[in-house]
């Protein structure tokens, strides 16, 4: 009897979502694809969306360095360690300490950089950055960052989704699961990668996890198809591809009928996505397009894959109306094992074309009126020591990771320009003043997009669940 009645319980659902033309499966699909009239759909998950509170910025480019670089050598210079480079560190310092490869007493390693003040700001900048002194008093810099993880995979799943762990979503997910897209055209989230090797986190650095799956950052490419299998294959025009789509459409809708699942519409929106990206993404990728004196500018060669195209692509994406750019560039993780990872050689190596076109990504910015509405953020996952790491008795100089202080930069979006907030002690091993964990980052950048983090939430196995966890708190200090 129960198991009869339980039957026609479950039948009876299935008649209704079947059947009724009021279904909330129904509705939604109804709305999502009967817009018209070029307008956003007022169901469709990436619909431009107002922010609760008023914003100062409307979209951001995070610009992450994997690996981590040196803040000793860039921004944070300590004379005291300089002055007493390659003697043995007092062991005030390291007891007790944990560290990824420094075995027995590490010596202090001074910066082998010049500094100078620069601009009316007087920030402290390395020689190695000629051309990030120029834009001085447009950035923010924040130095008393850190963490609470010191492997690369952890940190970046920390500092982008708010926990160490996989499975959460990413910050770029948040963000356009809060605002949407300001063109229907585009993902709302696009991802660039250069440097030849994807961040030790992977893909779990732009997921969506437990929001839907629209959400996701879409992986593009500087060198060939932007996006792949974004082109038609060989033997089906655009025409055929449109039936296609249709047809899968159709089936699609039949079982977002029968079960009611939110995912399906989530399919459906994907593909007429995808269907638009085939004609607007390769128009937005093709930097080629861009006047001469602005790829001089950048470093940028069209056609290669490199941050300096990027740079330039992620300018052109927020012009077009992308919410959240997230560039990986890899290889600054310089332990000191090799040349290109000594902080003497390779790194002035590595800075240049970094230096060059984030100088012109922030004067291109603020040349065209967008740095305003466009929060540039710079900096790594966690930070490096201020000890020679030596492994294995290396001779090159290098630094080991460092959860306890780093340095990053913001400019544009709503900070304050030409500010330096926060400070290390003598020697740059232990945030001084001002403290600042990567959950109060998150939460300053969530409020400058016109957010109370601790109210953008989404329910997940039975609790709210937001990006800052149960933590974070806005640095009102660094607002303009």
């Amino acid at each position: 009897m129960l198991a009869s009645q339980l039957r026609l319980e479950a039948l009876t659902r299935r008649h209704f979502l079947r059947q009724s033309q009021t279904g909330v499966g129904a509705a939604a699909l109804f709305s999502l694809l009967n817009g018209s009239s070029g307008a956003a759909p007022v169901d469709n998950p990436l619909a431009a969306k107002q922010p609760p509170a008023p914003a100062k910025a409307k979209s951001i480019i995070y610009l992450h360095m994997a690996g981590s670089p040196p803040q000793h050598d860039l921004f944070d210079y300590k004379p005291e360690l300089v002055k007493h480079n390659l003697e043995p560190c007092p062991e005030q310092y390291t007891k007790g300490e944990r560290f990824a490869f420094i075995k027995g007493t590490p010596k202090l390693l001074g910066t082998p950089h010049q500094f100078e003040q620069c601009g009316e700001s007087g920030a402290t900048i390395s020689s190695v950055l000629p051309n990030l002194k120029t834009v001085a008093d447009d950035l923010c810099f924040i130095k008393s960052m850190y963490t609470d993880q010191f492997n690369h995979a952890p940190a970046e799943l920390l500092l982008y989704t708010g926990s160490p762990r996989s499975g959460r979503p990413s910050m770029g997910s948040w963000v356009t699961y809060g605002l949407g897209t300001e063109n229907q055209d585009l993902p709302g989230f696009v991802v660039l990668i250069s440097g030849g090797t994807s961040p030790s986190a992977g893909k779990n650095n732009w997921s969506s996890g437990f929001l839907p799956s629209v959400y996701q950052g879409v992986q593009c490419r500087s060198k060939g198809d932007p996006v792949l299998y974004v082109s038609d294959p060989p033997g089906m025009d655009r025409a055929m591809r449109r039936e296609s789509l249709d047809a899968i459409k159709a089936l699609n809708e039949i079982q977002a009928r029968e079960f009611g699942n939110p995912e399906t519409v989530t399919r459906i929106a994907q593909y007429e996505l995808a269907y638009r990206m085939q004609t607007t993404v390769p128009d937005v990728m093709n930097i080629s397009a861009e006047p001469k004196h602005i790829q001089e500018a950048y470093g940028a060669v069209p056609g290669e894959s490199s941050f300096a195209n990027n740079c330039l692509l992620a300018r052109r994406l927020v012009e077009q109306g992308v919410r959240f750019v997230q560039l990986f560039d890899w290889g600054w993780d310089f332990h000191g094992t090799n040349p290109d990872s000594d902080i003497a050689v390779g790194l002035p190596r590595k800075c240049q074309p970094m230096d060059q076109a984030v100088t012109a990504l922030i004067k291109d910015l603020k040349a065209r009126g967008l740095l305003e509405s466009t929060l540039v953020v710079w900096g790594g996952e966690f930070g490096r020591t201020p000890l020679n790491e030596e492994r294995n008795g290396s001779k090159f100089l290098g630094r080991d990771h460092h959860p306890h202080c780093f340095t990053v930069f913001m400019a544009g979006g709503g900070v304050k320009a030409g500010t330096t907030f926060g400070s290390t002690d003598e020697l740059g091993y232990f945030t001084a003043e001002n403290k600042t964990h990567v959950h109060d980052l998150q939460a300053t950048m969530l409020h400058l997009l016109g957010f109370d983090h601790t109210r953008l939430t989404y329910r997940f196995q039975g609790r709210d669940y937001r990006l800052t966890d149960v933590h974070g708190n806005v640095i009102r200090e660094v607002l303009a």
